[in-house]
């Protein structure tokens, strides 16, 4: 930033917003001594942010131990912003950084009643899988991936869905009956993530890991493709970890984080 941008900043605005960025997951608590020496302003101006910024509620000072942490106003912004990110929106750019670890076409789909919808897709160079393109639509009992959707739902929620005992099987190997898949969903949401061999197209393995907003509810799932032929054993703990992390990074940006924080406080 040059000399002639600089001027139009405000001194006290950019103190407070250092003060609460040096209030983070690693430094949770500090005192007013350990702020001062970190933000490396004299104590008479830090004491004058430090008081604004717990006056506005962005700070909290313990009346116990003296020590300060974010206050409930910094939470409130942030679930507000988080809130309003569109799983795509934060999800595109993950799958296409785990499509160019894995070398396998990645994709992040949702659930639209009993379908599950692909929303975002990257395809690996050489991909020798059919393409699965951004709107494509499939019954979710029909595939593993679908089943990661119903993961969240409690029985009553999961019957009215499914106010049948019969599903129409679109594909082979997949349930018939709606008690067969409340128990394989049941499965995967103990397990927490699937991996199928030929489940949905025969000669296709995937692995699929559920994507959690900020309420803690399952908004998406986040998964790979690759020919069985190249999911050697010895490759699927790598691949398998690789995908995790990309689902837990979504939903970390989608504020499930923030949300499991809010909850340890």
């Amino acid at each position: 930033m040059s000399n002639k941008e600089k001027k139009h900043l405000i001194p006290a605005l950019e103190r407070g917003l250092t003060i609460l960025m040096e209030l983070n997951r690693h430094h949770r608590e500090m005192s007013f001594a350990e702020i001062v020496k970190r933000v490396g302003y004299p104590q008479s101006t830090s004491y004058r942010a430090v008081q604004t910024l717990e006056h506005m509620g962005f700070l909290r000072h313990h009346p116990v131990t003296g020590l300060y942490s974010l206050g409930v106003n910094v939470l409130k912004l942030g679930f507000e912003y988080v809130a309003s990110l569109d799983v795509v929106q934060v999800g595109h750019p993950v799958i296409e950084s785990l499509c160019e670890q894995t070398g396998c076409s990645s994709h992040i789909a949702v659930r639209d009643g009993r379908d599950a919808v692909y929303v975002a897709r990257v395809g690996a160079t050489n991909a020798t899988i059919r393409r699965v393109s951004v709107g494509t639509r499939i019954p979710l009992h029909c595939t593993s991936l679908g089943r990661l959707l119903l993961t969240d739902l409690s029985k009553e929620e999961f019957e009215s869905l499914y106010p049948d005992d019969q599903l129409l099987n679109k594909e082979l190997g997949a349930p018939i009956r709606r008690d067969v898949l409340w128990n394989l969903v049941q499965e995967d949401r103990q397990r927490g993530y699937v991996i199928a061999d030929s489940y949905y197209h025969f000669g296709i393995s995937s692995i699929a890991y559920p994507l959690y907003n900020h309420d803690g509810v399952v908004e998406g799932v986040v998964s790979i493709m690759v020919p069985v032929h190249e999911f050697a054993e010895d490759e699927r703990t790598k691949l398998q970890t690789l995908v995790q992390e990309a689902a837990r990074t979504i939903s970390d940006m989608l504020g499930h984080d923030q949300a499991l924080a809010k909850r340890d406080d």
